[in-house]
């Protein structure tokens, strides 16, 4: 959770600030939770995005795309993570190296850099209509690959 405010925010503080507030929600709205929606730790993900990129959208930040050079993709999965989460980071990792560059782009800029559709369009050159169908397409296949491989474990 750190990892990914940390990703949106840029900061550690900031960062840290968030995922206390997420836990401090979760703690609070418990009774929201429908494990039928998903895992605990994609609702928690799900919720700490959100409140990092309330936080980038808020007046008092800087509105600047601290877009990397695409190594994000191979760091993904770190030795020195948890070993736990290693064979779901790795899944990941393969699932996201099957899609084309421009799905992985616009995935890169809505995800972890917290931007809109258009402004994603505007970063990049290229029309908002072809932002949502490289998104859509690129969560059809992520779905798809994501569950065939959870069909194999």
């Amino acid at each position: 959770m750190l990892g990914l405010a940390r990703r949106i925010v840029g900061g550690r503080p900031e960062a840290e600030d968030i995922v206390h507030d997420v836990f401090v929600e979760a703690w609070r709205r418990a009774a929201d939770y429908d494990a039928a929606r998903g895992t605990v730790k994609a609702w928690l993900l799900l919720r700490t995005r959100s409140r990092a990129i309330d936080f980038r959208k808020s007046a008092a930040v800087s509105r600047t795309v601290t877009v990397g050079d695409g190594g994000w993709l191979t760091s993904l999965v770190d030795p020195r993570s948890d070993a736990s989460e290693a064979p779901d980071r790795a899944r990941l990792r393969a699932v996201l190296g099957e899609l084309t560059e421009d799905q992985r782009e616009v995935l890169l800029l809505g995800y972890f850099e917290g931007l809109s559709s258009s402004e994603i369009a505007e970063h990049i050159g290229i029309p908002i209509g072809t932002v949502k169908s490289r998104v859509a397409s690129a969560l059809s296949a992520l779905r798809a690959a994501l569950s065939e491989t959870r069909g194999q474990a």
